[in-house]
């Protein structure tokens, strides 16, 4: 039999430590074997980054753009020790933040379910997925460590150089810190779209949650152009098919997930959605147990592991000893894209091939084949193993062969 043929290549973004490492495996023994694999390749490891003065991450957001799909494995965002430990020139910032930044995207998580594995939170009978914000707010601040008694001013100038407000942060009697945060109209009306697009598309309930009596400017701002969207675009839509949107306060969302039964999407800014969807990958079974794709307003869209470069696990692989970390996550990133690539190019046996490796990856892990973070959470049964990261590759490579 001859290879599945792609039309057009996906972006490829390799990363750092032990998901680097898993990531070629997953290429070697899941995707080659049957794929004529079209990628624009860019490498992304924190010394590539160092080299480039990071303007190869720029390098690889425009690439999305230009070929419309990508995937991209785990990567480093370094602090201090970081910058010892690799002799960097600097901090360089997150690659995540500057490819979501580049594509003005929403970041769409959900957990991956299997059969042994229920969820930490009883009354949780569906996915809840995620929609986090992919822009601006904390991610893409200004700050600065106080040095001193004095005064802290917000200043806004207009282009024309006229100050049209200036507004009193804090007296300072003695050192401390300040941090300065934005965001705007167009990425709110942006990420408010996708939202309403992906859950009508996936046939969801829309919550939405945020901080607005207490910023009662910055967070009000964003309840006011979902409540625009929803009603200009949305209502009419969605009452036709049965469902909801719903705003809250994001401490009354977070109360109120914990009674619902799923089957909902939930928005959150940057912030909150960053730590509210690790919060449910864990409930849901493991950080490595979810799906994260990044969607732009243009169509572009970026498949990611929705977990870090498991560092600990990587210096035990460097010292030659064996690690069960699971590789979930970074092949259902590959699948992901695939699909998407077919999907856009038309070629449906693409598409299946990547279905196929995902029933591969599920029946694995429900047969019992199990990396150590899902030893713990598994439905306890005599099938039940322990297996080293490769073992597990290669079992869902075996049931994958009979499939094809």
């Amino acid at each position: 039999m001859g290879k599945i043929g792609m039309k057009n290549p996906i972006v490829e973004i390799d990363g750092d430590e032990m998901t680097r490492v898993m990531w070629k495996m997953i290429k070697d023994k899941l995707l080659l074997p049957y794929l004529d694999l079209k990628v624009a390749y860019y490498d992304l490891q924190l010394k590539k980054r160092d080299e480039t003065d990071d303007k190869i991450t720029l390098q690889a957001a425009e690439a999305i753009k230009r070929h419309g799909v990508g995937v991209k494995c785990a990567t480093i965002t370094p602090n201090k020790d970081r910058v010892k430990e690799y002799n960097l020139k600097g901090e360089w910032p997150s690659p995540n933040g500057t490819i979501r930044a580049a594509l003005d995207g929403t970041v769409f998580r959900a957990p991956i379910l299997v059969r042994n594995i229920f969820p930490a939170v009883r009354s949780w009978k569906k996915p809840i997925h995620i929609g986090r914000h992919a822009y601006g707010d904390v991610y893409k601040n200004c700050e600065y460590r106080v040095p001193e008694a004095g005064k802290a001013e917000l200043v806004f100038t207009n282009s024309k150089g006229r100050e049209l407000w200036r507004g009193t942060i804090q007296e300072f009697t003695g050192p401390g810190i300040i941090q300065g945060i934005h965001n705007t109209d167009k990425s709110i009306t942006s990420f408010a779209k996708a939202c309403f697009t992906y859950a009508y598309d996936q046939k969801l309930n829309v919550w939405f949650g945020a901080k607005d009596t207490i910023s009662k400017t910055y967070d009000a701002r964003f309840r006011e152009i979902f409540h625009e969207e929803y009603l200009k675009n949305w209502k009419t839509k969605f009452e036709q098919e049965g469902l909801t949107y719903f705003f809250t306060l994001i401490d009354d969302a977070v109360a109120r997930i914990m009674k619902t039964e799923g089957g909902l999407l939930w928005a959150c800014k940057n912030y909150d959605g960053d730590v509210m969807s690790d919060m449910l990958g864990s409930a849901y079974g493991s950080l490595a147990m979810m799906t994260s794709v990044l969607v732009s307003p243009e169509g572009y869209y970026e498949y990611e592991a929705s977990h870090g470069t498991v560092q600990k696990h990587y210096y035990r692989y460097l010292r030659g000893e064996k690690t069960s970390t699971n590789p979930m996550a970074l092949i259902f990133a590959w699948s992901g894209g695939l699909k998407k690539r077919g999907a856009l190019d038309k070629t449906p046996e693409v598409v299946v091939f990547a279905s196929k490796l995902e029933e591969a990856a599920l029946e694995t892990v429900e047969s019992g084949v199990l990396t150590s973070d899902l030893m713990t959470v598994a439905a306890p049964s005599p099938q039940n193993r322990q297996v080293y990261t490769e073992e597990f590759i290669d079992e869902v490579a075996k049931k994958l062969k009979r499939k094809i």
